[in-house]
């Protein structure tokens, strides 16, 4: 196994360990950490480190196996699918910790499935669907949305400023546009398969 799909791996293996830390409560890890009136458990902080580092690993991977040229059939099917995985799984954190309306997390992970299975169905019809401005666009906001979210809105708790709320809206209309996007692009993927 090639250096990009063990980093693939690793994202994927960090999931249950940040969701741990995340959704375990036990009460020597829920310390708070206090600055002023910002306060954040410490279980939380190494949940988002854990979760930031994740995210960062997936242009990394990307980077490294089209640069040394070791993209392969293995690293295709992995990277999609460990992305989706650590926001699908953050985003449902983030619901059972309150932090996040679950509606919001449904629109999301329901666009991915869409998109996946257009992504699908493109294939059996011998065709790729590649990676678009807005899916990138999309894929940032929802690390940025999540992140803040998980740092408790840091640091714009400090001026007061909704910050985690502007950025988990944003990335649900930027999701829903990409969403829009990959199927009127693509539509002529729907019509062959109705052949």
């Amino acid at each position: 196994m090639n250096l990009p799909n063990r980093i693939t791996l690793a994202r994927i293996f960090m999931i249950p360990l940040m969701l741990v830390f995340l959704l375990v409560d036990l009460d020597w890890w829920s310390y708070e950490l206090t600055l002023g009136n910002y306060s954040l458990p410490v279980n939380q902080l190494i949940g988002a480190i854990l979760f930031i580092i994740a995210a960062s690993t997936d242009g990394i991977d990307g980077y490294i196996a089209r640069k040394y040229n070791l993209v392969t059939n293995l690293g295709k099917l992995l990277d999609p699918l460990a992305d989706k995985l650590l926001v699908a799984a953050v985003l449902v954190a983030l619901v059972a910790m309150g932090k996040c309306d679950a509606w919001i997390v449904i629109v999301i992970i329901s666009r991915e499935f869409a998109v996946t299975g257009l992504r699908e169905v493109a294939l059996l019809e011998g065709s790729v669907i590649a990676a678009s401005k807005w899916g990138k666009a999309k894929t940032i906001t929802q690390i940025i949305a999540i992140s803040v979210l998980l740092l408790n809105n840091f640091p714009f708790e400090w001026i007061h400023v909704p910050f985690d709320e502007i950025a988990i809206w944003l990335a649900a209309i930027i999701t829903i546009y990409s969403g829009i996007d990959y199927f009127v692009k693509n539509k002529n993927v729907l019509n062959l398969s109705k052949m």
